[in-house]
């Protein structure tokens, strides 16, 4: 059974096989996560992202960790929250579903994730967090490979609303 659980905490600093970066449009560092992800990572994962020429928001790619304790950066564009009307929760979803699916893809076992667009993209922390968990679990039905999934919030609010949220599932803790 795979193991999903909320942590508080600097995802810079978490050991697992792929991490999540919230990153923008570019790849090319940015503030919030982003920022401090490329900060910790040294200027090798700029590089790499330079060669990526970007990504679509609601879709991810792959780089290394560099100098991080993750093995890998799973970069995804969220969505900017305006006002709902714009596919937010649905490119929201795909976030989560596409970085998944490049996970298993490259048989990574642990995946961390940031609470994608909840910052600077202004989506709503509580809506936020039931499409993050309700795609995990979709995900999970079918997944073989991923054995644990961290949702590592570095404020006290997110990390009640997945708390809270993570407690209606049965997860192996």
């Amino acid at each position: 059974m795979t193991k999903v659980k909320v942590i508080r905490g600097d995802i810079t600093k978490l050991e697992a096989d792929a991490i999540v970066n919230a990153a923008n449009n570019s790849l090319l560092g940015g503030g919030g996560v982003d920022g401090a992800i490329h900060r910790a990572a040294g200027p090798e994962l700029l590089a790499e992202c330079k060669t990526l020429k970007g990504c679509n928001t609601g879709d991810a790619k792959l780089t290394k960790g560099h100098n991080l304790p993750a093995r890998f950066v799973i970069h995804t564009v969220g969505p900017v929250w305006r006002g709902g009307k714009n596919n937010e929760n649905k490119l929201l979803a795909s976030c989560y579903c596409k970085s998944l699916e490049v996970a298993e893809k490259n048989n990574l076992e642990s995946i961390a994730f940031p609470n994608i667009s909840t910052g600077i993209y202004g989506f709503p922390k509580d809506i936020a967090v039931v499409i993050a968990i309700n795609e995990v679990n979709k995900f999970l039905k079918n997944s073989k490979v991923i054995k644990n999934i961290i949702f590592i919030c570095f404020d006290e609010e997110n990390y009640k609303l997945y708390e809270s949220e993570l407690a209606k599932y049965r997860y192996a803790q």
